[in-house]
């Protein structure tokens, strides 16, 4: 099904990448932008990304079928209340956003409910750039992404929403959000802040610039999503807390256990460690055949 009318409220990677590959595939008529920076959407119009666009909100959604929610989890709030009012009574609504059950809390608090053509939705995927020029048509290409409606979503506001992503190449898939907010944790947002706090503490020792200057590739690769925008992850990490902040605590008492071990010289607890480390990682990941973990956006 066409989409007519295509609100975009964040034109960055995640909202410029999906007007592309819509576009792409011939799926979309219009597409509006929205956001404050007037030199970013203005490259967006020259781009051909957007058709045109306005910083007012309520503006951009009005007559729109899709609007799509590419905003900050800290700014979800304020762009739900900047819509009431504005959207048509068939317009279907969907986010990016990395976290799913405060964006449902801040669509609730707004509209006093969950709005049954409200689709929460988390794309897996992303780059280190940002920015509409850092889009491009490919980025959702087989690529997973996460749907998590809840009881009052709207069965047709879903296959609409899926049916967006799928055009675009990408595999959807459906998710409670308890068990979204929880995997990812885990699986993204723990090793986010692993890189994180790894690369601060080296960069506070002594020799910090040799430290760096003579970095090998396992280095390199584990810390590449440091790089990943600072607020965005302190949204991200604001808005998952519990589940974030218990695995940080387990897996700090596993490190002092692994410190303790090493101290030890224990050769026999670290090669059945490493061992079911190299296992597991051989059997659900690489044995499932899953690409490098993109750098999730909002």
């Amino acid at each position: 099904m066409k989409i007519e009318r295509l609100a975009i409220i964040g034109v960055g990677l995640i909202g410029g990448s999906l007007a592309r590959a819509l576009r792409e595939k011939g799926v979309v008529g219009e597409v509006i932008g929205c956001g404050r920076g007037k030199e970013n959407l203005e490259k967006a119009v020259e781009l051909g990304v957007i058709d045109r666009y306005t910083h007012d909100i309520g503006e951009a959604v009005e007559g729109a079928d899709v609007v799509f929610l590419a905003v900050p989890l800290s700014a979800m709030r304020t762009t739900f209340a900047a819509m009431k009012g504005h959207l048509s009574d068939n317009a279907v609504v969907t986010d990016g956003g990395s976290a799913k059950g405060s964006v449902i809390e801040d669509c609730s608090s707004v509209f006093g409910e969950a709005l049954p053509n409200f689709v929460p939705g988390h794309p897996i995927a992303g780059t280190e750039n940002s920015g509409v020029e850092a889009s491009f048509a490919e980025l959702y290409k087989d690529r997973r992404i996460i749907l998590t409606p809840v009881s009052q979503t709207d069965e047709s506001a879903i296959a609409r929403v899926e049916t967006m992503w799928r055009d675009c190449g990408a595999e959807v898939t459906r998710m409670l959000v308890v068990d979204h907010d929880r995997i990812l944790a885990a699986t993204s947002h723990l090793p986010h802040m692993l890189a994180f706090a790894l690369v601060d503490m080296l960069s506070r020792l002594g020799d910090t610039e040799d430290i760096f200057r003579y970095a090998a590739g396992g280095f390199r690769d584990f810390t590449r999503i440091a790089s990943s925008n600072p607020a965005m992850w302190r949204d991200i990490c604001i808005a998952n807390s519990d589940a974030v902040s218990t695995l940080v605590d387990n897996y700090a008492e596993e490190m002092k256990e692994l410190a303790s071990v090493i101290r030890s010289r224990d050769g026999e607890k670290l090669l059945a460690l490493f061992d079911n480390a190299k296992q597991a990682r051989d059997r659900y990941v690489d044995g499932l055949n899953q690409q490098a973990e993109p750098l999730p956006t909002e």
